[in-house]
């Protein structure tokens, strides 16, 4: 099986870097370095064009509103169905117009089914990141910048929401829409939050390995990185953040990107 348009891939270098943040949430202490091993991360969150050829060959359940996720609970049931009508796929097709958009209502599962039929395609394993090669990857090469183009916030470089008033009219935006960081990846701040491999621990920073770190080997929470098209709170758009979500999450502002070895 051959892919028609394989994903554009970045090479992120073999190297060490400062990962974590001293001045930030305690689960993102002590600030530590990690050596990371080479590795190739797409430039682009997958699409929902892309996720379409999955579902198309695969009959793989689509992107829809199914049994409430435990994010959705404590009266906020009402405003997700809400946000996420949006994104809900008919017949197998992702909404008109956002074939180029990230896919989104992607739970865990569902992400790594999606990289386990990628790599039969390309005839490579393809997986989701771990936190360490997410937040290397997202620091463009730099150490210690709060936000992958620097230590201010800007509006021009991402999609999140600026003004919640608005939260309503807005939404995902093509990738590629805003400029991309030191190592050419787009949207690794703002429009979607981004799975990765790893368990969530809140002290994992304090006993994590040095090289190549893959998170505890259990646990009770997942992580997404990278914030979203409806965060007003800036700072989970930080490399650093780290937000702790339920394994049954899935939601109109969550998505994924793939990496594959050197």
């Amino acid at each position: 099986m051959t892919l028609a348009t394989p994903p554009d891939l970045a090479r992120i270098p073999a190297g060490d870097f400062l990962m974590g943040a001293s001045n930030a949430q305690d689960d993102e202490r002590p600030v530590h370095r990690v050596y990371v091993s080479e590795f190739f991360i797409a430039r682009f969150p997958v699409t929902n064009d892309e996720y379409a050829r999955f579902i198309h060959a695969t009959g793989h359940r689509a992107p829809s509103i199914r049994e409430l996720p435990l994010i959705a609970s404590g009266g906020r049931d009402g405003l997700f169905e809400e946000l996420a009508a949006a994104y809900v796929w008919e017949d197998g097709h992702p909404p008109a117009g956002h074939g180029s958009h990230p896919v989104v209502l992607v739970p865990y599962d569902d992400a790594v089914a999606y990289c386990r039929w990628l790599s039969d395609a390309l005839g490579r394993i393809a997986r989701l990141p771990t936190e360490a090669e997410w937040e290397k990857a997202a620091r463009g090469g730099t150490d210690g910048q709060r936000y992958p183009w620097g230590d201010d916030i800007d509006p021009s470089r991402g999609n999140f929401l600026s003004d919640p008033a608005v939260k309503n009219e807005r939404g995902t935006r093509p990738t590629g829409t805003y400029p991309p960081n030191g190592y050419g990846l787009y949207d690794m701040a703002g429009n979607v939050w981004e799975w990765v491999s790893d368990w969530y621990a809140s002290d994992y920073y304090s006993i994590s390995d040095s090289r190549n770190p893959r998170g505890p080997e259990s646990g009770s929470m997942r992580i997404v990185r990278g914030g979203s098209w409806v965060n007003e709170d800036v700072g989970m758009l930080r490399c650093a953040y780290r937000h702790q979500v339920p394994p049954d999450t899935y939601a109109h502002s969550v998505g994924f990107r793939i990496v594959c070895a050197a």
